[in-house]
């Protein structure tokens, strides 16, 4: 398997009660489908994964390889703050039907980079998955160097990285580990158009839950090197971009799923998107209708 193009960290709809809805995931995931997206992510940080019991966590899951299965490989999150727990949680999620598991840097722990490649080659060797490496330190508190990613990029078991980090001296360092067995994948949104125009082998986006046709179009666009038209809808999503950042994630982008009926909120300490920037979500909602709507025509 190797991971490309735009793929979705998709987020976990809540009834107004609090529950899962689970309706509104199926509806969530078929529009993902519909919209070409290439790959999705289940219970990453944009899934509230931290939020979910087992039970909430396999359900969302098995859903996802259902609706799935021979269309778009389904990737879990499963990066604990413990090698041996994750690992339990990679043999887990493969039994449930995942199709590889998306492993952040050890959270709040803050391993060395020596820590770092003891834990992921044993995932790799004991998980009974192939593994995405996903570096995101502004939320574990870890970076991992691309010296170290250099390293695993070898390893049979790791096929990717997700990296967060928007600098294109980071992204220009891991591009020299990509290959035919290991994807480079931007995990931001803002800077993902650059990073797959220097060569970079898609996105993991959190903006594709309410416009999948145009972040498909977007990486299409830049991965086929056609710069000017990347960049005139990049522009075009730099408003939605922002927006996302307003709040700590997923905040902003489940006010705007909410607006599309798929999910009522977040659960604690999470909290809905404050009034200050209810106006933008509301303006927002309509321009993405458009957005998409072009993308459709654009596409066909």
């Amino acid at each position: 398997m190797r991971l490309s193009g735009s793929i979705t960290a998709l987020a976990t709809p809540f009834t107004a009660t609090g529950e899962l809805d689970l309706q509104a995931w199926q509806r969530l995931l078929q529009s993902q489908l519909d919209a070409g997206t290439q790959a999705v992510v289940v219970a990453g940080s944009t899934g509230e994964a931290a939020a979910l019991v087992d039970e909430e966590y396999d359900q969302l899951l098995r859903i996802a390889v259902e609706a799935c299965r021979g269309r778009i490989p389904v990737l879990a999150g499963t990066g604990q703050s413990n090698t041996a727990k994750t690992i339990h949680f990679n043999k887990r999620v493969a039994a449930l039907g995942a199709d590889a598991a998306l492993v952040v840097t050890p959270p709040y722990v803050r391993p060395t980079q020596a820590g770092l490649l003891a834990h992921f080659r044993a995932v790799a060797d004991e998980g009974g998955l192939p593994v995405v490496l996903y570096n995101v330190p502004g939320r574990t508190g870890c970076d991992m160097l691309p010296e170290t990613t250099g390293v695993l990029a070898s390893h049979p078991g790791i096929i990717g990285i997700k990296e967060a980090r928007p600098e294109p001296e980071r992204m220009q360092a891991l591009l020299t580990f990509r290959s035919n067995d290991f994807s480079v994948l931007s995990g931001d949104d803002p800077t993902a158009a650059r990073a797959m125009l220097a060569g970079a082998d898609g996105l993991v986006s959190v903006a594709s839950n309410v416009v999948p046709r145009a972040m498909r179009r977007l990486c299409d666009l830049a991965r086929g090197h056609d710069a000017e038209a990347a960049q005139t809808l990049e522009t075009a999503l730099s408003e939605l971009f922002g927006f996302l950042g307003v709040e700590p994630n997923p905040i902003p982008l489940k006010a705007l799923l909410a607006l599309d009926g798929i999910g009522h909120g977040l659960r604690l300490p999470l909290q809905t998107l404050s009034s200050a920037h209810s106006a933008q979500a509301s303006r927002l909602h309509a321009a993405i209708f458009e957005l998409e709507q072009r993308s459709r025509a654009a596409a066909a």
